[in-house]
């Protein structure tokens, strides 16, 4: 029996039908290229150019769908699984957090000042800024 479960990719939540069984979740081919953007083909996974070999990963691809936690491991980007609560998170891969990190561009965002006035952190590309974070916990 397939349920909804939400899939959230580069926070970006997806509603996809999915399998659960024994603590783990299968997603059907059509909706793992709808969300993520990777298609089953003979030669593997494939995004674009990129392509993963399928073969010798036992249970990856099944008539249930695809193992979202191998499939996550496959192509080398963290899983965080809740099965009873029906919801994942799919991190970045190593790869890309390094070349985040190594571009010491920090990603755009938008927050408001005192008066409410919003601000985006795009709009001030090629000037020195100065950014202060506080956390309470």
């Amino acid at each position: 029996m397939r349920e909804t479960l939400t899939l959230v990719d580069d926070g970006r939540p997806f509603a996809v039908a999915a399998t659960f069984a024994g603590g783990g979740v299968r997603i059907a081919p059509a909706d793992l290229e709808a969300t993520l953007g990777w298609t089953l083909k003979p030669e593997g996974l494939c995004q674009g150019a990129r392509c993963v070999a399928t073969r010798g990963h036992d249970e990856l691809v099944t008539s249930d769908g695809v193992d979202l936690e191998r499939f996550a491991a496959l192509v080398d980007r963290p899983l965080a699984l809740d099965a009873a609560e029906r919801a994942a998170y799919l991190g970045a891969s190593a790869g890309e957090r390094a070349a985040r990190l190594e571009s010491l561009e920090a990603p755009d965002f938008t927050l408001p000042d005192l008066d409410g006035r919003p601000h985006t952190l795009s709009a001030y590309r090629g000037r020195k800024v100065f950014l202060i974070a506080y956390a309470s916990w």
